[in-house]
């Protein structure tokens, strides 16, 4: 049988410089070219002004974690927890059950109330007992239904 050698370490980051990643560089190369094309353009003031912020926002994203992951998957999950969340509710119109006739297959389906006796805490034992015993307890109406059958 070929022994085969299986890498190790695959989700750490390759270093270049020092504790520098290839990501953080390439990151540091793009703010420090956008830097750079700030002041050029722009009086001293006005670098300033809007060079430190460039500049804080590039290092966040080059060497905050969170969660051990990068700050922009952090972002990106942010943003797609914010437009589609993960919780999902149920809204259903309670009382209403359409029934169609069979009778009549041009007329449009009609919609009866459902009724529901309220849940108390006996038929909640009921509940229990009958999911515990595995389906054999049917509950006190059914058992009385049967002895009077016998």
């Amino acid at each position: 049988m070929r022994q085969f050698t299986v890498p190790q370490f695959i989700d750490v980051e390759d270093k270049i410089i020092g504790p520098i990643t290839v990501r953080q560089f390439v990151i540091m190369i793009v703010a420090g070219l956008l830097l750079f094309l700030e002041y050029k353009l722009s009086d001293l003031t006005f670098f300033l002004f809007i060079g430190i912020p460039t500049a804080l926002v590039f290092l966040v994203v080059a060497f905050v974690k969170i969660n051990g992951m990068p700050f922009h998957y952090f972002i990106l999950n942010f943003t797609q927890t914010i437009k589609k969340p993960a919780l999902r509710v149920w809204q259903r119109q309670a009382g209403l059950t359409v029934k169609k006739d069979n009778a009549d297959q041009g007329a449009p389906a009609t919609v009866a109330p459902i009724t529901h006796r309220p849940i108390n805490r006996s038929h909640l034992a009921e509940l229990t007992l009958l999911i515990d015993t595995g389906g054999v307890y049917h509950g006190e109406e059914r058992e009385k239904d049967v002895s009077f059958k016998l």
